[in-house]
């Protein structure tokens, strides 16, 4: 039988839970009062609002342009899982399924890529959307999502597709399936659960991303 904690103990572990909840609950505490206080935009806040107001939220929703930017979020967010979903399954399925010259090469090709820190990529990224005349558009930013997103989809989905037996594939083929009918009823079902997860992360990287959106539409 485990002994009781002692009164110290316990006290000790409370306060240290509350100073946890404090630090980690007081930015969204201090986010929500300041868009209430009216003179938190002129550094007057205090610790509780002073004067309540909407102005805020007013200014956002109409001056501030937000419904602008939530609807290009969301068009550039959709747009590169789509696109990179669909380019990502039919890769995987290549370098899972085919053999062909350099299959290795390429595999190792998208492992560094992986391993390559996002800032060193902004100024190649950058020339190559300027040289394509895609700079302040939505489309340049959604190219440059869609090749941040493949790297990691591919790697993922490939594991996915080579998971997935031959024989299953080879089985449609005698029953008289096209490659069609078997991509569509055999293989895509059944990795169904790793395009749902690379989708999610294509959403999440483009949904979150900053600094390339402000250096591509901001340019």
């Amino acid at each position: 039988m485990n002994p009781r904690p002692s009164l110290a103990s316990r006290i000790g572990v409370g306060i240290a839970v509350a100073a946890v909840l404090i630090f980690t609950l007081f930015p969204v505490y201090w986010m929500i009062s300041s868009a209430f206080d009216a003179k938190a935009s002129s550094g007057g806040q205090s610790l509780l609002p002073q004067e309540f107001t909407l102005d805020n939220f007013a200014f956002v929703l109409t001056d501030g342009g937000f419904g602008t930017y939530l609807r290009n979020s969301a068009i550039v967010a959709l747009v590169t899982v789509l696109v990179s979903a669909v380019v990502c399954l039919l890769a995987a399925v290549a370098v899972a399924r085919f053999r062909f010259k350099f299959r290795t090469t390429v595999l190792m090709m998208i492992l560094v890529v992986q391993m390559v820190p996002l800032e060193a990529l902004v100024i190649p990224l950058f020339l190559q959307v300027k040289s394509l005349g895609l700079l302040n558009s939505i489309i340049g930013l959604m190219v440059v999502y869609v090749a941040l997103s493949l790297a990691f989809g591919i790697w993922m989905l490939r594991g996915f597709v080579a998971a997935v037996p031959v024989e299953l594939e080879e089985a449609a083929y005698i029953d008289g399936a096209s490659w069609w009918r078997m991509f569509r009823s055999i293989l895509l079902p059944l990795v169904m659960p790793g395009l749902v997860a690379t989708s999610i992360f294509s959403f999440i990287t483009a949904w979150n991303e900053f600094i390339f959106a402000m250096t591509i539409l901001g340019a």
